[in-house]
């Protein structure tokens, strides 16, 4: 008889749920809103009543379920404990603890780019490895490493914080964390975006698509990078000789089989990839060059996936 497991990935607009069977065929999808009211109160009650529906719908017993994994948007300690996630409105949570006492199942929980990394690590681009980086590199940049097929949690929930790694020391705007140059205000996509307009100010007399454009957007650099535009590569070519060396920092730790990049920014595709791969073999050290470095392939779905991976 097949057993079950589920994989919840709790974002601020909405919830994604997953029902897998436990060798990782995906059985059902769906997604509910959010309801971020009274600090978030009612999204683990939400959870459990989403989860308990589909196995009435589905006519599985809880015995054949062996538990939940769900990724949030906080750090997570090993005892499935959130300290605070903004986005959600949540203080001290027990969420384990919580959602397992709420479902009657057992439940595992942890950071939402950790897990995206575990589910590209299990069913997405980087199948079968038990190494890996994962870079995601949107609004903001989030990462999650993955050693001996196992998140890399750390002491407070922190590990694979690549995002606020520090590499810029002349950096005198303040990043969301509350630091100054880290390599999100980068290598994100607004963090692109501000790299370009300090490059336009930087060559006034380099003649640029990227001047013809009132809103600069992310997709604009890159887009002119890919055609060739000389100041987009200049600015593409600071931003991936920053993330390759951070990345070649962080490889030194984890000496990962691959390295994943997801998010908006990844959809650029081969040649930001490439590039990336060219700094990075130059900063790393010599036996974790050569490795792989490609683009995400479970997009929206890497959460279920990897939030139901921890229940094995």
């Amino acid at each position: 008889m097949s057993k079950y497991c589920f994989g919840v990935d709790v974002g601020g607009t909405t919830i994604k749920f997953g029902l897998f069977t436990t060798e990782g065929e995906l059985v059902n999808k769906w997604e509910v809103k959010t309801d971020i009211s009274d600090n978030g109160k009612n999204i683990l009650p939400d959870v459990a009543k989403e989860i308990n529906r589909e196995l009435g719908y589905q006519g599985i017993k809880k015995e054949d379920v062996v538990g939940v994994g769900i990724g949030v948007p906080g750090a997570v300690d090993e005892n499935g404990a959130v300290a605070v996630a903004v986005n959600i409105h949540w203080g001290y949570k027990e969420v384990s603890k919580e959602l397992s006492e709420l479902t009657g199942l057992k439940a595992y929980a942890g950071n939402d780019a950790n897990v995206a990394a575990l589910g590209e690590a299990w069913k997405g681009a980087a199948h079968g490895a038990k190494n890996i980086i994962m870079v995601t590199l949107g609004t903001g940049v989030g990462g999650g490493i993955i050693v001996n097929g196992k998140i890399l949690t750390g002491c407070h929930g922190a590990g694979g914080e690549i995002g606020h790694s520090h590499v810029d020391d002349e950096e005198e705007e303040v990043c969301n964390c509350g630091n100054k140059g880290c390599l999100e205000q980068i290598a994100s996509a607004t963090g692109i975006v501000r790299t370009a307009k300090r490059y336009l100010e930087k060559y006034p007399d380099e003649v640029s698509v990227l001047r013809q454009i009132e809103n600069l957007t992310a997709k604009d650099v890159l887009d002119a990078f890919k055609e060739g535009d000389t100041l987009a590569i200049k600015i593409m070519h600071h931003v991936c000789k920053v993330l390759g060396k951070a990345l070649a920092m962080f490889a030194t730790v984890a000496d990962p089989e691959a390295i994943v990049v997801g998010g908006g920014v990844s959809k650029a595709g081969k040649p930001l990839f490439d590039l990336i791969s060219e700094y990075y073999d130059k900063y790393a050290f010599k036996l974790c060059r050569g490795i792989k470095i490609f683009g995400a392939e479970l997009g929206n779905d890497a959460g279920i996936y990897g939030a139901a991976r921890m229940t094995l």
